[in-house]
């Protein structure tokens, strides 16, 4: 299989070089051969990979079936869901998939403390894939236990939960564990060799970039009698931001993940601008429904970054890095255009099944990875752009990260939870 791309000037890049690099920067100042002892002690005296999922919707069930595919080593040994009804209906897609995925009923479990039972069982790994408002503890929790995890993004959705992720993935590396996240583009081949070769100078030195995901709306859960205010909410958690952070931070954080990727860097400070013009009925919760965000870099690097779930408009979702002598973009062929142009033709393997395959080889003893603070560095990204959206403030870097904006429900518990109002720009105070 050929997984070299070239240059009009015939350079060769290997996909296999820069997972290299990227792996060994994201270790950090660790010793590798010291986690690599711990990895393989953590997997020893098993040929099976016991993997917890938490979290059992689409894309945990979908998770889980990837990581099946990433090794034949691993086993999903039990399942953990605030519902009962997720559980089942995950637990059945996936054992009709394959065999690895049967368990026994007594590794079900269900409720808001569920997943600590989960972890407590003494998997090796967890796949943590709930509403993103959870991340933060669900992963505090497994790192703790000394469980490796795969953690879906985006991996907070306030100030107060990214520094909680941050904290986490600093004990992780004390503790040897590898975390990668849902970001999947940064284990795909066509965005890791378009990187390097931005970070090689192929473009000269960066001047500006562009990143969308413009699209139609999603799916939708209407409220039923028999829901509290609780439930709902959770079955409906897209439209929720103390659930998913409003889609800029949902969705759109797989773009502004790029963008920092690309200019090796977060923004110092943003302005946006959005609201909530089609998707005005109540089942749409109080989330907008577009938004527009200059981030300003260092080295006076600007970014313009627009999401939207809106029917009937274009469609657009990609990157483009601005150079001195060129381009790069990811719309629809991964191409540099310019003085050292090139286009990608390789094969580009399911980067979704990678980022397991990559995990998996980690707690094997491979390179090691923690993408803790890169993911938590680009969830804070989108929520400091939503944060100047709503209040239609200005906001630095230092004001998000030290924010004490906390958008953490009074209890947990299936009862009455009224919806904070729509937020208004002028009038929304910034926190």
């Amino acid at each position: 299989m050929n997984t070299n791309s070239k240059n009009d000037n015939g350079d060769s890049v290997t996909r296999r070089d820069f997972m290299k690099t990227s792996a060994i920067a994201a270790a950090g100042s660790l010793a590798a051969a010291e986690l690599a002892v711990s990895r393989s002690a953590h997997a020893a005296g098993s040929d099976e990979i016991r993997v917890g999922l938490i979290g059992c919707g689409g894309r945990g069930t979908g998770a889980a079936a990837q990581c099946m595919q990433a090794s034949p080593r691993v086993r999903i040994a039990a399942m953990a869901d605030v519902f009962r009804d997720r559980v089942d209906g995950s637990r059945e897609a996936l054992e009709k998939r394959d065999e690895r995925a049967k368990f026994d009923d007594s590794r079900c479990f269900v409720g808001f403390d569920g997943y600590k039972e989960l972890i407590a069982d003494g998997v090796d790994a967890v796949i943590l894939a709930t509403p993103p408002h959870f991340r933060p503890f669900h992963l505090e929790e497994a790192v703790k236990a000394g469980c490796h995890v795969f953690m879906e993004k985006p991996v907070a959705v306030d100030p107060v939960g990214i520094r909680k992720v941050i904290a986490a993935g600093e004990m992780a590396d004390r503790k040897g564990l590898s975390i990668v996240a849902g970001t999947q583009r940064r284990h795909e081949a066509r965005y890791q060799e378009l990187i390097y070769r931005i970070h090689a100078g192929a473009i000269g030195d960066i001047v500006a970039a562009r990143c969308y995901w413009n699209q139609g709306g999603l799916w939708v859960n209407e409220p039923r009698k028999e829901w509290s205010d609780m439930e709902w909410q959770l079955r409906n958690w897209l439209y929720f931001t103390w659930l998913s952070g409003d889609h800029i931070v949902e969705q759109h954080v797989h773009n502004i993940d790029v963008v920092n990727w690309a200019i090796g860097d977060h923004p110092i400070r943003a302005m946006g601008l959005g609201g909530r013009q089609v998707r005005t009925d109540p089942i749409y919760g109080h989330i907008f429904d577009h938004f527009a965000v200059e981030f300003e870099y260092p080295n006076n690097v600007f970014v313009l970054s627009t999401c939207r779930q809106i029917d009937g408009c274009a469609n657009r979702v990609h990157e483009v890095v601005h150079g001195t002598i060129g381009s790069a973009t990811t719309q629809h062929e991964t191409v540099i255009r310019g003085a050292n142009s090139w286009r990608f033709e390789a094969d580009n393997p399911n980067p979704y099944v990678q980022e397991h395959k990559d995990l998996i080889a980690s707690i094997e003893g491979g390179t090691h990875y923690n993408e803790a603070r890169q993911v938590a560095e680009s969830t804070l990204c989108a929520i400091m752009g939503r944060m100047s959206t709503y209040t239609g403030q200005e906001v630095t870097w230092e004001q998000a990260m030290n924010s004490e904006l906390d958008l953490t429900p009074p209890t947990y518990e299936f009862g009455d939870l009224p919806l904070p109002p729509v937020a208004m720009p002028g009038q929304t105070k910034l926190i």
